[in-house]
């Protein structure tokens, strides 16, 4: 514990994610690979929620613009998030840990329901909790979930998986000049739609002060490198 920076984290990491270097559902090299990481994470004493995302499998706005109804496009992208946290689940548990999914909508058959106490009792057991299904309402993203759950839990720190190392001016992997951010504010973030996360989501850390963290998921070990509370990618704050 001494090594950690944090008590409590929660992780977003996105559907795509898991892909690796698939173009569809769930790689289980890569899945294996980030249940290591949390797992190694949970061990070093620090209370570990994730939110996974369904893009792998279905996004609810995608399927909307081909004409399909957003409420139920958007139902449909939650229970790909239920399928991907429980992928997760098993693959934590695999390793000799212990994971709960706890679902925002009631599937009660293959996940517990979404309770603020209980699942921070799960974190102080020392168990990974896998939120899923989003907020459960539809035209709302797993980034927003994300914040949301941070706060409700009372994490000490937010952090967002992607495929770049931090916030960049522009697209990096369009723009080669593109500059990376150490650190910003959640107003720069907005004023400059730098796309880290959807408004609300950003909006949630902002006047809830829950700073978030911005890192590459495809460098194995960052993961370990932030909870330590090294400079890893971007960090987006109040100040």
């Amino acid at each position: 514990m001494s090594t950690a920076a944090f008590n409590r984290i929660l992780v977003k990491l996105s559907g795509e994610a898991l892909m690796g270097s698939g173009d569809y559902g769930i790689e289980p090299a890569m899945l294996k690979r980030v249940a290591a990481e949390l797992v190694e994470v949970s061990g070093m004493g620090v209370q570990v929620a994730v939110v996974l995302g369904g893009g792998n499998i279905f996004r609810g706005a995608g399927l909307a613009r081909t004409g399909m109804d957003r409420v139920t496009a958007d139902q449909m992208g939650m229970l790909a998030t239920v399928i991907n946290s429980l992928a997760m689940q098993d693959a934590v548990e695999a390793l000799g840990a212990h994971a709960r999914v706890m679902s925002a909508i009631r599937i009660n058959e293959v996940a517990e329901d979404f309770v603020r106490r209980r699942a921070i009792r799960h974190l102080e057991k020392g168990r990974i909790v896998i939120f899923a299904a989003g907020t459960g309402n539809p035209f709302f993203t797993t980034d927003s979930a994300a914040s949301l759950r941070a706060i409700e839990i009372g994490a000490d720190l937010l952090l967002k998986a992607t495929k770049v190392n931090g916030v960049y001016s522009d697209d990096p992997m369009k723009n080669p000049a593109a500059s990376r951010y150490e650190k910003l504010t959640f107003d720069r973030v907005l004023d400059d739609r730098l796309g880290v996360m959807d408004a609300t989501a950003i909006v949630l850390c902002r006047d809830n002060r829950v700073p978030l963290r911005v890192f590459n998921l495809n460098n194995p070990g960052d993961l370990l490198r932030v909870v330590r509370g090294e400079n890893v990618g971007t960090l987006v704050t109040n100040d």
